[in-house]
């Protein structure tokens, strides 16, 4: 069990494993994550599926290296197993026919949004998908977006690939040109944060997920507690995707910094 069946590198610091996990492949649906762990006494580390193969009975999962614990994951190879892996967990992505959807992703935030855009797309809606990274190399899975996608914008900070710009940008042109029915933003809190001031503009729903926040994933820690709409919310139970527009970002990225790998350096 939780043998990895296949591992890809993405960059230095961002992998993508295929792990045996039979009966999580097909329970899960879009917006679940699981629990991992690398070795006894490993701590515990909440990934987002990004992808299930029910027939060969795994799933798709991108660490990013960030730390001690995700160095450990990122080093397993082929054949190696996961200690732990469990779940489905969080609630699941409501899924329906609205109309247009723009989904965007930004860095390994495409990968949580890679099941939502397939779904959207199965649900038979217009799906516009805006993958953003600061360059070239921290674009991810493209191709898959491609495949369940009406069009695919790449916003980079450099400009070394697709339109040079924040996502944002690409967002709001997208708004500017047609009716967009809802935005669905996964990356960086401040990615998000500033998806949703854009979208409000235009009294567009948004959907974010607030995975990054998210450490023992059972909601026994509150490390995960977050404000939306003005009440206090756990992520791992009651998310992790939200109304963008009534979540307190600014709230959240204060605490994201004491979670910080920086900081628990200094």
């Amino acid at each position: 069990m939780n043998k990895i069946v296949s591992k890809e590198h993405f960059s230095e610091h961002v992998v993508k494993l295929v792990v045996e996990a039979p009966m999580i492949a097909h329970s899960r649906r879009p917006g679940h994550f699981v629990i991992v762990r690398a070795g006894e006494g490993g701590e515990r580390i909440p990934l987002t599926i990004a992808d299930a193969d029910t027939e060969r009975g795994t799933i798709t999962l991108i660490i990013q290296e960030v730390g001690v614990s995700t160095k450990k994951i990122c080093a397993l190879e082929p054949g190696d197993s996961l200690t732990d892996v469990v779940g489905p967990l969080g609630q699941a992505t409501h899924i329906e026919k609205v109309g247009t959807v723009v989904c965007c992703g930004g860095g390994v935030g495409v990968a949580p949004l890679l099941p939502i855009i397939k779904a959207m797309k199965e649900a038979g809606n217009r799906v516009v998908s805006i993958l953003a990274a600061r360059n070239s190399e921290h674009i991810i899975l493209e191709e898959e977006v491609a495949k369940y996608s009406d069009e695919v914008i790449v916003m980079t900070d450099d400009g070394s690939a697709g339109r040079k710009g924040l996502v944002t940008a690409g967002v709001e042109s997208v708004i500017e040109r047609e009716k967009v029915d809802l935005v669905v933003a996964i990356g960086p809190a401040v990615m998000m944060k500033f998806v949703a001031l854009t979208t409000k503009k235009y009294d567009v729903p948004t959907m974010c997920s607030l995975n990054t926040i998210m450490v023992d994933g059972t909601g026994m820690c509150g490390a995960c507690r977050v404000t939306v709409d003005g009440k206090t919310k756990f992520v791992c139970i009651d998310g992790p995707e939200f109304d963008a527009h009534k979540v307190d970002f600014d709230e959240m990225m204060m605490r994201l910094k004491s979670y910080s790998f920086e900081t628990q350096k200094k």
